[in-house]
């Protein structure tokens, strides 16, 4: 099935009565969210993050957008020679990229005491930040971004999984592209891969039945693993939705050559077909 629009999408690639409830704060985190973790392939923890480390964030991300990128990586979803003010920009921005070396707001998150903490207890070893971006959802069009596993990109292909820590910067909730998951999708290991409305899982091998919601406040922060199924959908609501999104590796972890990535994620050896 081939969607047309992203109302399609939206309506048969999500569900949204199974919403999960995060931790409260840090101080409700014990070992049992590492058991979670290795089971359901994820947890979230409301909070983590203060409001002024939060605000921090948010005026970090405008001033690269409005006024000096200082050499972070911006990707908009129309040429730039068509966006003429301030509004425009901020409305046509999907992504920005490296943010951690030229903004200390958001270093102070990637490299927060108590974000690594929780990241060594979950990985047994020290962790390595390998990726860093912030992910925007405009109001009324921010596009979906569909069904994957975050290892299936290249340069998150290690040997060892990788861990996604997804930060909402503005409240994100089931009408504006909070994030959505298949709970122990991780344990069927590496999937093929693609190119149909992005480098995604087919559609058809989605069990969409099983997704699971997660709605965040502010601040609130979500751990999944790099092999889990999850995705966004579209931003049809007037507000909102940003997030950074960093990734991290065990110390110990090496990348994949070409020839396991194309094993494990595509399907150029078994000519399967979505």
């Amino acid at each position: 099935m081939k969607w047309q629009t992203e109302e399609e999408i939206s309506k048969f690639m999500y569900m949204y009565d199974n919403t999960y409830t995060p931790l409260q704060s840090i101080y409700d985190f014990s070992d049992n969210q590492v058991v979670e973790y290795k089971e359901t392939g994820f947890f979230a923890i409301d909070s983590l993050f203060s409001s002024k480390e939060v605000s921090d964030a948010s005026e970090a991300l405008k001033s690269i957008l409005l006024k000096d990128t200082k050499g972070a990586k911006l990707q908009f979803a129309k040429p730039q020679d068509q966006l003429h003010t301030d509004l425009d920009r901020e409305l046509a921005i999907r992504k920005i990229y490296d943010l951690v070396e030229v903004e200390e707001a958001m270093q102070a998150i990637a490299y927060h005491p108590t974000l690594l903490r929780i990241l060594e207890k979950i990985l047994g070893e020290k962790p390595v930040l390998v990726q860093n971006m912030a992910l925007m959802k405009p109001p009324h069009g921010g596009g979906e971004k569909p069904w994957h596993q975050d290892m299936a990109y290249g340069p998150l292909a290690f040997n060892k999984s990788v861990i996604g820590v997804w930060i909402a910067i503005d409240e994100a909730t089931i009408d504006n592209g909070c994030m959505h998951v298949i709970p122990k999708s991780q344990k069927e290991g590496f999937v093929p891969h693609y190119a149909e409305r992005d480098w995604q899982l087919c559609d058809s091998s989605v069990q969409v039945d099983k997704d699971v919601a997660v709605p965040l406040s502010p601040g609130g922060t979500m751990f999944f693993h790099g092999l889990i199924h999850h995705g966004t959908p579209s931003n049809q609501s007037p507000k909102g939705r940003r997030a950074l999104q960093f990734h991290y590796s065990p110390e110990s972890a090496v990348k994949m050559s070409a020839q396991e990535y194309k094993r494990a994620f595509t399907n150029e050896m078994t000519d399967a077909q979505c």
